[in-house]
């Protein structure tokens, strides 16, 4: 279903002319609002007035997670406190959180986004949504309730943790709707399958799933495992939250990127330069209908490509691919680099192993290690130490020959690597570099 059809299927020659008014309109307000904008656009040597057309953007300035941390908590909001009403940050794990703020039109647009997303993924306005991402600062949980109650669904407000109790809500309240990390999916199968429930007897009927990096094996598995057809979503605090683009059920080829609220380029992580579709590199955004917290040129450091060519659910708007890895996720091992989602490829492929596995990084001499941990069944774990072997060196040759560089497999037991109930934690890095 398409939740905006006026929009969500424009003709390219409108898209772009609308994209372009507005773009023109933001860097303005930018420029006359935010002393750090207008410096940075001075230094860049250019003023709002010389953008021309679309690809001037490409002249314009990025912002970096940096630049927000360094106007924390506000300075880059555009308008006063006073219209100001709600206000998000990510966790601040790594340094001072990122903060972004939202007027009431800046709500309403969230959540049609979010309405969107849901209608992309088949959700209806009969259905139950089963809402297992974080609230609080955190915007996956919000967001995804506010598009509910926009679409006219019903939402099941239930948050992370508690599993136990998460599975019997799901089982005596109906939902037909999951949404939450793809890790957390996985592990509510688990749960389940503790305590004996089948998610095969449950009405549920789509995942609409993100927030993390995740393959197409590991959605085989989830549909798998929870019965359910599982769609991938995008979106980041910064730009506005979960809702910036999504898959159809249609296709499951590519997200849809919101194109008359944010414009995406691809570039060349090392040098800025913006590269043609279908060239993977660093996604980029531009938001072009924020209120408060507009940002231009946005390098979110996931790696993706864009693909222009139309989608046969009707829709316009490009298509960015799955995301495979961060530019700061990005391994570097002996000269190769190394994604986390390259190695999860293999191991879905592989038969007794389970979709739970960490990459760990040590520095022996000049020499890097990695060793991935990864699960494997019962049956398998109870094997003679010969067959435990043969599946280790298994796991290296397809490793090997996918990626050329050499790992260390360690085998272990069933739910001994830690779960998650937000984002996993794939890679742990000892290197002291």
């Amino acid at each position: 279903m398409i939740y905006n059809k006026k929009f969500e299927t424009l003709p390219r020659v409108e898209l772009e002319a609308l994209q372009l008014k507005r773009l023109q309109d933001v860097a303005k307000r930018l420029y006359e609002r935010v002393p750090f904008s207008k410096k940075a656009f001075d230094d860049a040597g250019i003023k709002p007035d010389d953008i021309k057309e679309l690809g001037d953007l490409k002249n314009l300035p990025f912002t970096n997670k940096s630049d927000l941390r360094d106007n924390y908590p506000f300075g880059l909001f555009t308008v006063s406190m006073d219209d100001i009403v709600r206000i998000h940050a990510s966790s601040g794990t790594t340094g001072k959180p990122t903060v972004v703020g939202y007027t009431k039109n800046d709500i309403d647009t969230w959540s049609e986004l979010m309405a969107r997303t849901l209608a992309s993924a088949g959700v209806t306005k009969g259905d139950i949504i089963h809402n297992a991402y974080g609230y609080g600062l955190f915007t996956g949980g919000l967001g995804f309730h506010y598009g509910a109650e926009t679409l006219g669904s019903s939402v099941i407000p239930i948050s992370g943790g508690n599993t136990k109790r998460q599975i019997m809500i799901m089982k005596d309240f109906g939902p037909t709707v999951l949404t939450c990390t793809p890790s957390y999916a996985l592990h509510l199968a688990e749960v389940a399958e503790e305590v004996g429930v089948d998610f095969k007897e449950m009405k549920l009927k789509i995942g609409v799933l993100g927030a993390e990096p995740w393959s197409n094996k590991m959605r085989l598995e989830i549909e798998k495992k929870l019965n359910i057809d599982a769609i991938d979503l995008y979106g980041l605090s910064e730009i506005i939250g979960p809702g910036v683009s999504t898959e159809c059920l249609e296709a499951k080829d590519g997200l849809h990127v919101f194109e008359d609220h944010f414009i995406p380029e691809i570039i060349d992580p090392n040098t800025g330069e913006t590269l043609p579709y279908g060239e993977k590199g660093e996604l980029v955004f531009t938001t072009i209908t924020k209120e408060a917290f507009p940002v231009i040129r946005y390098r979110t450091r996931d790696i993706s490509s864009l693909n222009p060519e139309p989608c046969k659910c009707g829709r316009t708007h490009v298509r960015m691919d799955r995301i495979s890895g961060r530019t700061d996720d990005m391994l570097i091992i002996r000269g190769v680099n190394v994604f986390p989602s390259q190695i999860e490829s293999v191991l879905l492929n592989i038969k007794d192993v389970e979709p739970h596995y960490q990459l760990i990084v040590e520095r022996e001499g000049a020499l890097d290690i990695l060793e991935v941990r990864v699960e494997v069944n019962e049956t398998v774990f109870s094997d003679e130490i010969k067959g435990l072997q043969k599946l280790e060196s298994d796991i290296e040759k397809e490793i090997k020959d996918l990626l050329g560089v050499s790992v260390t497999i360690k085998l272990v037991e069933p739910k001994t690597i830690q779960r998650s109930e937000g984002k996993a934690v794939r890679v742990i890095d000892n290197r002291k570099i």
